[in-house]
């Protein structure tokens, strides 16, 4: 009996091959190509052709890692002229099908997208091909200069072939920038440090919200409050009139929350009142725009691929924001706070520059402990895709929800950045990482932690970040330097079911700095129960909401951190008028 049951699964499996074999295309090949119109130029960079079965926007606006992502292939192209038609076979990589041979029959709408390429002359002697920022912050899909198409469908048939040609004869155009206003300004610098590194002028950014009485109170010097994280348009979260009556309520499927744009609104409202009444400090606040070629956002420290930028950061634009718009300019009086990558960058800064800054408010921070690299140890794991067995494969998550249901894996987040960009340039969360941990390639592109295809771990390379950017690691290696100069400064905050496992690596960090650290470090960790990314540290209000007053909720224990540090003949004063 067991020999029949075994013959029949095999036929089994046989016809089921049979069937998958033949359900897809036997040939096809997309071109791309761009007229004179489009660009007169050879142009350099990415090319990429996507296709989706949505209809609800274009498919350049429906890639991502999750369940819900539409398709995707890319390839480099160099001194791509304007009539070139550059191919898309069987061989070129996709996500999540492997090949354009992968995809199933169907009703698609095709799209393609040259996102482009710069030439940097670095001061490090090597020449690198990166796509500028040009004030969108490093977003592929609307990125202007980039050239695209317009959708249009084609028909991928079971066992046929086919032959497209996809004319990008559309230029995404240049972002407006925002006005000043009553209450926030915005400047623009150059950076000397960042230029020399790039070989090219390089800005820095910032929106600065000014207190109440600024004009009135010419005498006043005030504390800065620097708001970190991705890139920010303008200066989020702040609203002088209540909420649009006319705005049709939307649905927030992260939060399972109706009408979260109007909630949204009523708290930029209701800040802008408690920003006015007359017990609220006297603060500026800015939120600064440091994108590199790499990423919407530099992560505010030196690094060997990407440049001075902690420095260019603390040392050239905070200087001259409390300058121009009156700041004490002394560390005592800057704090800083964000989520996720603005919680490591809170937390780093104030690691990197114990004395320039007086306090950090870190909520879910980028992985702090290189153990807990999200859920790989990058010092003992060989593999950062799949966990070791013998004799089963199962791949390591890469999402969650707050009931660790997992909607997508390392690998396939991994899969999707090398479609968008080889060498570290598909400006997503991984790739960043290195571009800025990372040690500088001979290529002058940052080395590789783990092979992107294979997830096989490089143990050099991880070695260089411990030593680098392993904040957990840095903070015990050298407590006996930092520890009092960082005592009463690092705040931590992470939901116990952050959607990155990024609770991991700040139970580690609170390990040491609880039990181990000496003198004792005189902070705060906390964690939110059940709370997903990216759980702030209020532990009453739900984190639709808590995630909406990052400019308020820390302004308590500013004051009291100010009250307990400040030196002697410190101005305490003049910026607590009415």
């Amino acid at each position: 009996m067991r020999s029949v049951i075994l013959l029949l699964l095999l036929a089994s499996f046989l016809v089921l091959s049979c069937q998958t074999a033949t359900e897809n295309p036997s040939y096809i090949n997309i071109q791309a190509v761009f007229p004179k119109k489009t660009s007169s130029e050879a142009l350099d960079g990415r090319l990429l052709i996507m296709l989706s079965n949505n209809e609800e926007a274009e498919p350049r606006f429906q890639i991502n890692p999750g369940l819900n992502t539409q398709i995707i292939f890319g390839q480099n192209v160099e001194g791509m002229k304007p009539g070139q038609q550059v191919s898309f076979g069987t061989e070129i990589p996709g996500f999540p099908y492997e090949s354009l041979a992968d995809v199933p029959p169907g009703e698609y709408n095709v799209q393609a997208l040259l996102h482009v390429y710069e030439t940097f002359n670095l001061s490090t002697g090597h020449t690198v091909k990166l796509p500028m920022d040009n004030g969108e912050g490093q977003q592929w899909n609307r990125s202007p200069g980039n050239l695209y198409s317009k959708p249009f469908k084609i028909e991928i048939k079971e066992g046929g072939s086919l032959d497209v040609l996809v004319e990008m004869d559309q230029v995404i155009p240049p972002i407006e920038e925002p006005e000043d206003t009553e209450w926030i300004k915005h400047i623009r610098i150059k950076s000397e440090k960042l230029s020399e590194f790039w070989g090219r002028d390089m800005y820095l950014g910032a929106h600065i919200l000014l207190p109440k009485g600024f004009e009135e109170h010419p005498e006043a010097r005030y504390p800065l409050m620097i708001f970190h994280g991705h890139f920010p348009s303008d200066f989020g979260g702040f609203r002088t009139t209540p909420p649009d009556p006319d705005l049709e309520p939307d649905y927030s499927a992260r939060f399972d929350v109706t009408g979260y744009n109007i909630i949204q609104q009523q708290e930029a409202y209701d800040f802008y009142k408690r920003w006015n009444e007359p017990d609220f400090p006297r603060f500026l606040i800015i939120e600064i725009q440091h994108p590199t070629p790499y990423y919407d956002d530099s992560y505010a420290v030196n690094s060997a691929s990407q440049g001075p930028y902690g420095d260019a950061i603390t040392y050239e634009l905070i200087p001259y924001i409390e300058k121009e718009f009156r700041g004490m300019g002394e560390g005592w009086s800057r704090f800083l706070y964000g989520g996720s990558t603005g919680g490591w960058e809170a937390l780093a800064v104030q690691v990197k520059y114990p004395e320039e800054y007086n306090g950090c408010f870190a909520a879910c921070p980028d992985p702090i402990d290189f153990r807990a690299y999200c859920l790989t140890n990058i010092y003992e794991d060989d593999n950062a895709y799949f966990y070791q067995s013998d004799h089963k494969s199962l791949e390591v998550p890469g999402h969650r929800d707050y009931l660790g249901h997992v909607e997508t894996t390392v690998r396939e987040y991994n899969q999707l950045e090398l479609v968008l960009g080889d060498k570290s340039r598909s400006g997503q969360q991984w790739d960043i990482w290195e571009a800025t941990y990372s040690p500088q390639g001979e290529n002058g592109y940052p080395v590789r932690l783990w092979d992107k295809k294979t997830g096989v771990i490089n143990r050099e390379v991880a070695e260089y970040w411990k030593e680098n950017y392993d904040l957990r690691y840095i903070l015990e290696r050298d407590w006996d330097k930092l520890g009092d100069k960082l005592k009463g400064k690092i705040h931590i905050y992470c939901g116990d079911m952050d959607n990155y496992y990024l609770n991991n690596a700040v139970y580690l960090m609170e390990d040491f700095l609880e039990n181990t650290s000496e003198p004792y470090y005189e902070g705060e960790v906390l964690y939110g129960d059940r709370a997903e990314h990216c759980w702030n540290g209020d532990p009453e209000l739900p984190n639709h909401l808590s995630r909406l007053r990052y400019n308020s909720m820390y302004v308590p224990k500013i004051m009291k951190r100010i009250a307990v540090s400040a030196p002697p003949g410190a101005d305490l004063k003049s910026w607590r008028y009415e």
